[in-house]
């Protein structure tokens, strides 16, 4: 079974920074398209970074600047540093690919206290 597992979430301080990091036993991240997603309470999943096989990345707007995608091939680990977090970065944050979507992980709670 694919399993996504995230960790690295928690509660810090606006303007404080977290890492974030996915990893896998079954997906090759190398070779897929990954993103991270987050999902704040009675909001929908969004897109906030994502990192393509070749190495691109690219970012919603809210977070550009602050967050940064980047990907581990050695140790097939995706990672979102975020720097400079705000309130509004409240939320469980996901990674998974950018599409056909494999099971969802449990996800990593990051709250940023004012």
């Amino acid at each position: 079974q694919v399993q996504l597992l995230e960790s690295g979430g928690g509660l810090v301080q606006a303007g404080g920074s977290l890492r974030l990091s996915c990893a896998s036993s079954r997906i090759i991240f190398r070779i897929n398209d990954m993103g991270w997603y987050r999902q704040a309470p009675g909001k929908q999943r969004e897109l906030v970074a994502g990192i393509t096989s070749g190495g691109s990345t690219r970012y919603a707007d809210s977070v550009k600047g602050r967050f940064t995608i980047s990907r581990d091939n050695a140790k097939n680990t995706v990672y979102l540093q975020m720097n400079s977090l705000k309130p509004e970065d409240t939320a469980i944050y996901y990674c998974n690919r950018r599409t056909s979507y494999y099971p969802w992980g449990q996800g990593t709670q990051v709250t940023v206290s004012s």
